[in-house]
């Protein structure tokens, strides 16, 4: 019983994940478009104002289901955290010592390592704009990280212990959980200014957001997750589910809703009518989600038994089970390599790197 009140009470201080999916549409005709793929995504639109749209059907396999750990990345202690930008191939895992580990994709070493506001408790990539956001956990306040020089250039004050954070790259638009005002906090990502403040249910702090629908997503608590509308900054629907961690597949428009409670499983939601459609049994204490839109994969970091759960996201079943280090607590992936990095801080920091099975 105290193991089980511990780990939730470590899910609820930050052991969830917030990730940042995309949209979905085609390229237009007659617009220039970018070879880069970014979070699943391709770019259409000019390169002054370029948009990100879903990979549509037909463009990628189904996706491999076998992965195995083929590096091990040391980083600071305590990382949780993590966000991948697919354009730089570059990871950044946020650690509780109030540091950034920046992780060069193609050598898997630690490039940069960067002080940003006390006890980051969540990070995001807006690849548009090549920009970083921390959310500080003890201070309140927002760091901003140039992914050109991996430097600070700005710190937003919020005021209040911060959760998650998730980024429309489509609007440059930053949503933070402010879990002790029961809100979420909506930045301008142009002018690092607070645009408005969202009332949501208690204690938020997941944040997930589909670009393709300008949906954004916010577990709490008690067990409500908050449906908002991106455009008009209101809560359009009220899903009952428990979980903190959330993560969001633009392609399909479906969205996922770790539960740390044992046995762990997965909430499967339907993005278009706001209900949970099935729930996935994965490992213990799942704490962590990314989703790779171009494979339809999800990828859960259970902290308990120290695995990841790879999902199909066709058959809303787990396709395989990888060992990991001690305390797998988040995930994230990069859709143009196929690669899923999964942070351990239960004891020494590191980062697993995930990819696929040699065929």
């Amino acid at each position: 019983m105290i193991v089980a009140v511990a780990a939730l009470w470590a899910v609820l201080l930050g052991s969830a994940n917030a990730a940042v999916a995309a949209p979905a549409a085609g390229a237009q005709r007659g617009m220039r478009v970018d070879s880069a793929v970014i979070a699943g995504l391709v770019p259409v639109g000019t390169r002054a104002a370029p948009r990100w749209a879903a990979i549509g059907p037909g463009a990628a396999a189904l996706g491999q289901r076998c992965f195995h750990v083929t590096a091990t990345i040391p980083v600071r202690q305590r990382p949780d955290a993590v966000a991948v930008n697919p354009k730089t191939n570059t990871i950044y895992v946020a650690n509780h010592g109030s540091t950034v580990s920046v992780i060069n994709g193609h050598t898997n070493s630690v490039v940069a390592t960067i002080t940003v506001a006390s006890l980051p408790n969540g990070v995001a990539v807006n690849p548009s704009t090549n920009t970083a956001y921390t959310t500080g956990a003890i201070d309140g306040d927002v760091s901003v990280i140039d992914g050109k020089t991996n430097t600070v250039t700005a710190t937003i004050p919020l005021g209040t212990r911060l959760g998650r954070v998730a980024v429309n790259p489509n609007t440059n638009t930053v949503y933070v959980a402010e879990i002790l005002a029961d809100a979420v906090a909506v930045i301008n990502g142009r002018t690092g200014s607070l645009v408005a403040t969202i009332p949501v249910n208690p204690g938020p702090f997941g944040v997930a957001v589909n670009p393709s629908t300008n949906t954004v997503y916010v577990t709490s608590g008690n067990g409500m997750m908050a449906v908002i509308n991106g455009r008009t900054r209101t809560v359009t629907a009220t899903i009952l589910v428990t979980g903190s961690a959330v993560a969001v597949d633009p392609k399909t428009n479906t969205g996922y809703v770790t539960n740390g409670l044992n046995p762990g499983k997965v909430s499967v939601i339907n993005g278009q009518t706001n209900t949970v459609t099935t729930t996935i049994p994965v490992g213990q204490l799942p704490s962590g989600m990314a989703v790779n839109p171009s494979t339809n994969t999800g990828f859960v970091a259970n902290e308990q038994d120290s695995t990841v759960s790879v999902i199909n996201g066709q058959a809303n079943k787990v396709a395989a089970t990888v060992p990991v280090s001690a305390g797998s607590v988040n995930a994230a992936v990069n859709p143009g390599t196929n690669t899923a990095y999964v942070t351990n801080g239960l004891f020494q920091g590191k980062v697993s790197v995930l990819t696929p099975c040699p065929s």
